[in-house]
Formats: C-alpha cells, structure tokens, sequence
C-alpha cells in the first residue's frame, strides 16, 4: 500500500467506501468527478478502493464536489447542532490579535463569527484557502484589499468574496472595527488557515 499523502493520519478506515458511495448518490461517474476534483480517474479509483490515502487538500475538493463535510467524509461524529445562539458577553478565540466568537452553530460547513479587529493587526496578512467568505461591518471602518482593490467599508457596508482571491482584512482607525464574518471554509484542520495560527482562549 502506498504512504498516505499531505499529513493526514496513517489510515482513513471507512473512508474509501464512502468517498464511492457519495459519489453514487450524487449521480456522478467515476470521470466526472475525478475530473471535478482535478484528479485522474485512476487516481480516484485507487481512493475508492482504499489502495491510495486522500490528502486534505483532495478531501477538501472531494468534500466540497459532494455538498459535506470533511468530517462526515472521515466519519466523525457531529456534534449537537444548537439552532440558537445566544447574546452574551465577548468572549471566545484570539488569533494573532483578532478576537473571535461563534455566532453561528458548532459542526456545520458554514461557520458564522462575531470578529473584532484591533487597529494594527494581521494587516500585512495575505490569505488565499478554498471557500466564500461574506462580512458585515457592525461597528468601525474596516480596509478589505481583494487581489489588486481596495476598499474602505463603513458600518452597514459588507463585502463576499471568493476566498482563493488573495485578501487582507486590517481596521482602518485606532478604534478598530467589529463585524459578523461568515465563511463556508469546511470542518477540517485547514480551518487555521482561515484564522491564522497562534490561537489562544479566553
């Protein structure tokens, strides 16, 4: 059996059965799909059978060609869904000086967030990942630079984009900027690609 690829653990057990029962149920051949996917049909053969380990980046394409998730693709158990989210104190991740709290319910392919972004922080940062970001200005100026544009949004104003646009996100003054951030990044480790490395709870 050949190595696995990309860093994901040594063995997927269950994960080539379902990687061919999803694409069945979505109606697709074995070409359509490896085609989707940027693979070759063999290639993709050689992941349905279990002869090949998916990296994350295939099961990322995979995942998001089949309409779920990283995880249910792995087989993990979701957890609770909570509809609700309540109103409370801010409270939650800080990411290299942004300060990050759900607002959206756990273990779904969409995330929601409630960000507030100092003055200063991570506006040098460049960020390019699969997914569609949509971001709402609550309170702030806030500089979204997309590929070569810039634009300066007010509260009220909002921007969605394509992720793998190149993209920088820094406040404008030195009171900073608060926004709801929605991002269909899926549930999987490359979600620290999408809020940056260093994360510590509060």
């Amino acid at each position: 059996m050949n190595p696995p690829e990309g860093g994901v653990a040594d063995e997927l057990p269950g994960v080539a059965p379902r990687l061919r029962d999803l694409r069945r149920s979505r109606g697709l051949t074995l070409e359509s799909a490896a085609q989707r996917a940027g693979l070759s049909p063999a290639h993709l053969s050689r992941l349905e059978t279990g002869r090949r380990q998916p990296s994350l980046p295939m099961l990322l394409g995979l995942a998001r060609i089949y309409g779920t998730t990283v995880s249910e693709l792995l087989g993990e158990i979701p957890p609770e869904r909570d509809a609700i989210v309540r109103a409370g104190t801010f409270e939650g991740a800080e990411a290299d000086g942004w300060m990050y709290q759900q607002a959206g319910g756990s273990g779904r392919a969409m995330q929601a967030l409630r960000v507030r972004v100092p003055y200063g922080a991570q506006g040098d940062l460049v960020r390019v990942h699969p997914g569609e970001e949509w971001l709402y200005v609550l309170a702030g100026r806030l500089r979204v630079s997309l590929g070569d544009t810039v634009h300066d949004l007010d509260p009220g104003d909002s921007a969605h984009f394509d992720s793998l646009t190149p993209h920088r996100i820094a406040a404008v003054g030195p009171e900073g900027s608060e926004l709801l951030f929605v991002h269909t990044l899926l549930q999987s480790p490359a979600a620290e690609l999408c809020l940056g490395s260093g994360i510590h709870r509060r």
